[in-house]
């Protein structure tokens, strides 16, 4: 149990200050995520909902409060990687990198959080 908590923690804390760290870029660096999300063709009005909605959801999955919450933010922040890496894709700019390493370290996070839990009972 104490080696599946260490993955647990590191590949939630990985995720949490990738994610933590995007939204922090969306919220002090308004001009340059602009460019990036028009490049990717997405709305600049999103920037700041998204930031707040990175940040809530890392909270959540941190807190480890309210399993429902959770278990919502985990899928929030798949569709919202899967969309990336499917921007990143058809804009063929090579960036896709971010969305897969996030996407590892939220599957990886989500299963070791699981067997955790498992483990537990």
């Amino acid at each position: 149990m104490k080696r599946t908590k260490i993955f647990y923690w590191i590949f939630t804390g990985l995720f949490s200050l990738m994610l933590t760290g995007g939204a922090m870029m969306y919220l002090t660096q308004y001009d340059t995520v602009a460019e990036m999300l028009i490049s990717l063709s997405y709305p600049v009005f999103i920037i700041y909902p998204l930031a707040i909605a990175k940040l809530l959801g890392v909270t959540a999955i941190i807190s480890n409060k309210f399993k429902t919450l959770k278990e919502w933010a985990y899928a929030g922040f798949l569709f919202e990687l899967l969309l990336a890496l499917q921007a990143h894709i058809m804009a063929g700019d090579g960036e896709f990198a971010g969305p897969i390493m996030a996407l590892v370290l939220l599957s990886g996070s989500y299963v070791f959080g699981k067997i955790l839990e498992a483990e537990s009972k």
